[in-house]
């Protein structure tokens, strides 16, 4: 069998994928897809179509639940129809097939408290408003990927330039000429106001962007130029304006103590 990550994890919509899948299924094996990246393909795109046997979908990413200490998550699993007869069961309420494995949660439906704030959402949205937010999610990133990219270099992109929902930005030749790394990037973006994207995944010491459908354009350009501003900064370090230690990006985040103090 076969796990794969669609867009992948790289912020791409890899496009040997369909071939892939059917190469697993003439030599007899499985293809379970990876539905963290859900938010890119709702609406546009389809699990079985591409190919996969079994999809989990990451409600705390693309359907409305918060993540990590946000509160629990819950993930659905989907299944092609030969797999159905396997779905696990439960000793006390009838759940799964005629052959049933044995159970893999003590609750049948996992974290079912969490169910009907994502059908909530799912119902108030429709497909139209599900389809919509999906291609807002890629307008999204690839507006930030074409104001950051005269200004750092981006790790992978498809062959027309674009990205999915995401995209990885390349911190790492910064190391070398400015001693900077993607902590001093994360840590300096406080200073801005923003919290730091996801830092060194896939790819250490890289910054993987992902602003999904909910920011408006304002606060897109507001991230975007403090980006900017912190690449004239390493600018100024690679430069001998600033020096390698000591610098406005080393000592990041400022607090108000050192941005008031008199001495």
């Amino acid at each position: 069998a076969i796990m794969v990550t669609y867009p992948s994890t790289f912020g791409v919509f890899e496009p040997g994928v369909k071939e892939v899948c059917e190469m697993v299924h003439q030599h007899g094996g499985q293809v379970y897809m990876d539905g963290a990246n859900m938010n890119a393909q709702i609406g546009l795109c389809s699990p079985g179509e591409i190919g996969a046997d079994v999809c989990h979908l990451n409600l705390h990413k693309t359907f409305c639940i918060p993540h990590g200490g946000g509160g629990p998550g819950v993930g659905p699993i989907g299944v092609k129809s030969h797999l159905a007869p396997y779905l696990p069961g439960h000793p006390l309420i009838a759940t799964g097939g005629d052959k049933a494995i044995a159970p893999v949660s003590g609750s049948p439906w996992g974290s079912a408290s969490i169910l009907p704030i994502s059908w909530a959402y799912i119902k108030m949205m429709g497909g139209r408003g599900l389809t919509h937010a999906t291609k807002l999610t890629l307008l999204n990133a690839n507006y930030i990927l074409s104001r950051l990219k005269p200004h750092f270099p981006i790790l992978y992109t498809n062959a027309a330039g674009r990205c999915a929902h995401e995209f990885i930005l390349d911190v790492r030749p910064f190391k070398d000429t400015a001693g900077i790394e993607a902590i001093d990037v994360a840590k300096r973006l406080q200073d801005y106001g923003f919290h730091a994207p996801t830092m060194s995944w896939p790819v250490a010491n890289t910054l993987m962007i992902e602003p999904t459908e909910s920011e408006n354009l304002a606060e897109l350009d507001r991230f975007c130029d403090a980006l900017i501003e912190i690449r004239r900064e390493i600018s100024a370090i690679e430069k001998g304006e600033q020096p390698r230690q000591g610098n406005v990006m080393k000592m990041a985040p400022h607090t108000q103590q050192d941005l008031l103090r008199e001495e």
